[in-house]
């Protein structure tokens, strides 16, 4: 049911826009809400009314409206039916004045220009009046949040303890915003974004109830643009009838918006998936060249991209009504093909672009250099899967491979050091280096020799700490803080580790570590619990280690004269500089090793 209809006969009414036209006017022409629906109508078949409700949810979505039927609800008078009510079919004697927003006893308050405790003051004056013809008195406050500190502290107690006669309705976008005490009095109800499918349908049905043909392709693209908002959706359809002049279509509704062309979004993608930067550009000309903003063209990209993502993991969305043919078919090949990493690189690189884009004075230039970024990266691999190609002994593109990253033993001075660089993508589209150094002969001639392979494993483990090491690199912190608390080192060897526990360990520490061990250093380990009692704990080291430092500090003659200069003054951290590694300079070869400081 909606307002539609409601014009007086005899003459030709003015023209009202369809926001207005066709705003529901009961709970069963509510759209996307569900949910709140079926609360309200079980509170209502059982007495259970609520005294205040909060509605929140982003602009267009319903919340005055809402707000207008649960007061009609509230005030539901027939001449059968003299009860609070959910079904509305029938009107009742207040309905119509409730709705057309003039009835005496419901009172629609704007907080953004009513900010002030005068305003409040004043509601608490009129609430203890009785209702002058309705069964209550509904106060019904837009925008709650712009409400002062002053305002919403006056508001507590009545709002806590209003008469019985009395109701509040709050509405607001900015929930966060309203007081925790203002929200505990409150039944509160979040009104959802609306599926673009179910306003693709909704908009299919005013075009019937005004006699306009639209493509179906021209409804997907005012729902997509209206981003849940039922409002912003009939006033984009208003204004595309206006536009278009008879047949709303696809292509009319494009260049309205400056939106561009789903199928050719998808073009773009491909071009930038497979690398190839000079038709992604010409792609992005293209459609800038017909009106379509730069802008849009990369949100549109992300989007798509989304789906791609969205698609690989939940095939069904392609069943979604509101993409377009190319959009289900193709995007479902992609994900197929295209692995998450890529999706999700794309992803970020187009979230940091989007903003460039923005705030540059020339966009289409900023749009480009942002393709050029993706197409460069499209065909590099991730830091992990060059890493993983390289310790395979096989290139990520099925290139010959580098020079093994396995660097000579330490204290090793019979070698020079072969120095190559990888290039690999960064989340901005740059690139990062990495050096790969490996082991040659001496005697190695000036032409490539491949690498020595030696039986001395890439990442040697001689003690506790190494384990500790090895876990902080590889980001698995809840391994490093059990290795540090609970694991008393026996003995270690290559391969094998006999280890004690503390009491407190865990039961799946010894074969967490054989497991990581393993996957780390590309070897087998064997991780053994001994009988032996162990040394001191990571932890135990650090503690006595740091407990040293401050009886050493406190008994420095220097410190001491501080401590006793500046009563109350206390020790709460030593740092010792790194003393100069004096062996290690000792056993450092007679000529400088090979630098490389070329970071392109």
């Amino acid at each position: 049911m909606s307002e539609a209809g409601n014009q007086p006969s005899g003459k030709t009414a003015a023209y009202r826009v369809l926001a207005r036209k066709y705003r529901p006017n009961d709970f069963t022409g509510l759209i996307g809400q569900e949910p709140m629906v079926r609360t309200l109508t079980n509170a209502f078949s059982s007495g259970r009314i609520a005294q205040a409700w909060m509605l929140t949810g982003v602009r267009g979505v319903g919340k005055t409206t809402t707000a207008r039927i649960l007061a009609r609800a509230l005030n539901y008078k027939t001449a059968e039916v003299n009860q609070p009510s959910v079904d509305l079919t029938i009107p009742g004697e207040h309905c119509q004045a409730i709705m057309e927003g003039r009835h005496v006893d419901v009172i629609e308050m704007d907080a953004a220009s009513h900010t002030g405790i005068d305003d409040i003051r004043d509601i608490i004056e009129q609430v203890r009046y009785a209702p002058v013809s309705a069964r209550y008195k509904v106060y019904i406050i837009d925008e709650v949040h712009m409400l002062s500190t002053q305002a919403f502290n006056g508001l507590l107690k009545t709002l806590e303890e209003p008469p019985p006669h009395v109701k509040f309705i709050f509405a607001t976008t900015e929930i966060r915003k309203v007081p925790i005490t203002v929200l505990s009095r409150c039944q509160r109800f979040d009104l959802r974004r609306i599926d673009a499918s179910m306003i693709k349908a909704d908009l299919g049905r005013i075009a019937g109830l005004e006699s306009v043909e639209a493509e179906d392709q021209a409804l997907a693209m005012i729902a997509r643009a209206a981003e849940g908002s039922m409002r912003d959706a009939q006033s984009i359809f208003d204004q595309a009838i206006a536009h278009s002049a008879g047949k709303v279509t696809a292509e009319a509704v494009r260049a309205m918006l400056g939106l561009a062309d789903r199928a050719r979004i998808v073009d773009l993608f491909e071009n930038v998936m497979k690398g190839d930067a000079a038709s992604a550009i010409g792609e992005l000309r293209a459609q800038y060249d017909v009106g379509a903003d730069p802008v849009a063209v990369l949100n549109d990209l992300a989007e798509f991209n989304h789906l791609v993502t969205r698609l690989r993991f939940v095939p069904s969305a392609a069943d979604d009504a509101s993409l377009s043919e190319d959009e289900r078919v193709r995007g479902l090949e992609f994900s197929q093909t295209l692995s998450v990493r890529v999706l999700s690189r794309t992803w970020q690189m187009l979230l940091k672009g989007i903003p460039e884009v923005q705030s540059s004075n020339r966009p289409i230039s900023a749009a480009e250099m942002v393709l050029i970024r993706l197409a460069h990266a499209a065909d590099l691999p991730t830091l992990d899967e060059a890493l993983k190609s390289l310790g395979d002994g096989t290139a990520s593109n099925g290139a010959a491979p580098r020079p093994s990253t396995s660097s000579a033993p330490s204290g090793s001075g019979n070698g020079a050091s072969a120095v190559s660089q990888a290039r690999m993508p960064s989340s901005n589209g740059g690139g990062q280096t990495m050096r790969l150094v490996a082991s040659e002969p001496e005697a190695a001639p000036a032409a490539f020799v491949p690498p020595v392979v030696e039986e001395t494993p890439a990442v040697p483990i001689k003690s506790l700490a190494d384990v500790a090491n090895l876990c902080d690199a590889n980001r698995d912190m809840a391994l490093k803080v059990q290795v540090k608390r609970c694991v008393r080192l026996v003995k270690v060897e290559p391969g094998r580790l006999d280890v004690s526990l503390t009491p407190d360990a865990p039961k799946t520490l010894l074969n967490d570590l054989t497991v990581k061990l393993k996957a780390w250093t590309g070897r087998h380990w064997m991780v053994s619990l001994s009988r032996e009692e162990g040394g001191q704990t990571l932890s135990e080291m650090e503690t006595e280690k740091r407990d040293n430092a401050f009886s050493d500090a406190k008994a420095d003659p220097t410190v001491a004269a501080i401590l006793a200069r500046f009563p109350g003054a206390k020790i709460i951290d030593v740092r010792i500089p790194d003393a100069p590694d004096t062996e290690a300079d000792a056993d450092m070869p007679a000529e400088p090793p090979i630098e490389d400081d070329d970071e392109n």
